[in-house]
């Protein structure tokens, strides 16, 4: 073999890591940042011009966090959305970026009550499509919709989310300013139960149909099991999505009205640890 062609064959594995740092280089570099921050009593907020830009900053911020986590303490478990807004989030999180998925729990918000994992509109397909077979997980805790008694569902699954901290939630915020299927109707900022059967109200019904996830509000169930407001809120980071015109108002209520269960997603403004991320069309109403 020449020494010339040696000496190629050895460039080639520094040349590929080169290349692969400058494209991480070049990652960061364009890694977007919001127009605008503020924060609404401990709320952090942050507003980009479109969603793109908003999940190109979540998604590494998400990622090294979550290896932190894990490199302090072995592992980490985190809940996730359902629902328009988080689509793009969680694609994304799952394709770029490195995560030791093998050592994270995951667990989901909500789930409506008498439809099973393969039923179109549940939260459990919604989940196993985008996150689960994309990754190898330690394990997706699912809430199970199907089941013949919600009320020790609802204990098995508290009994799982208390079995360690939970690192991180993510959250949308529904028309109604619910958050999961907390709607004002059942909200409740203390709680007793950490996992509850509720009734979902008309309009959070119609936001379904609204969103595609069903064809008429006939077809959509009645009732759901959803994680409490006290649960989701003592996660150690939570990061709430809401993009587009329709959230407009709802967002407007939500920084500016009075924190008051009859706008749930009120709550998020006690706590530090959270930050609402918000696109240009939801912030609209803002000044």
């Amino acid at each position: 073999m020449s020494g010339d062609r040696s000496l190629n064959l050895l460039m080639r594995p520094i040349s590929f890591a080169v290349k692969s740092f400058d494209m991480a280089i070049d990652r960061f570099i364009t890694m977007s940042t919001p127009l605008r921050t503020f924060q609404v009593n401990a709320l952090q907020v942050e507003v980009y011009r479109q969603e793109a830009d908003l999940v190109d900053s979540l998604v590494p911020q998400t990622q090294s966090y979550l290896n932190e986590v894990i490199d302090r303490q072995g592992a980490a478990a985190a809940i996730l959305a359902s629902g328009a807004s988080q689509i793009v989030l969680l694609k994304n999180l799952t394709t770029f970026g490195e995560i030791d998925w093998g050592r994270i729990t995951l667990f989901h918000l909500d789930e409506y009550l008498g439809i099973g994992g393969t039923h179109p509109a549940s939260f459990q397909l919604f989940m196993r499509e985008l996150v689960e077979q994309k990754v190898t997980l330690r394990k997706f805790n699912y809430l199970a919709g199907d089941t013949l008694e919600p009320m020790a569902e609802c204990d098995r699954y508290h009994g799982l989310l208390s079995a360690q901290s939970i690192d991180l939630c993510f959250l949308g915020i529904g028309e109604t300013g619910h958050i999961a299927f907390n709607d004002p109707e059942v909200a409740d900022f203390n709680d007793r139960y950490p996992v509850k059967l509720v009734k979902l109200a008309d309009k959070s019904r119609q936001q379904q149909v609204n969103t595609g996830f069903f064809d008429r509000i006939e077809a959509v169930p009645q009732y759901a099991l959803t994680l409490t407001l006290p649960t989701i809120c003592r996660a150690r980071r939570i990061c709430c999505l809401a993009m587009g015109a329709r959230k407009a108002g709802i967002i407007k209520t939500m920084l500016t009205g009075e924190i008051s269960p009859t706008c749930p997603a009120s709550i998020l403004r006690k706590y530090p640890t959270a930050t609402l991320y918000l696109d240009e069309a939801a912030a609209s109403m803002l000044e």
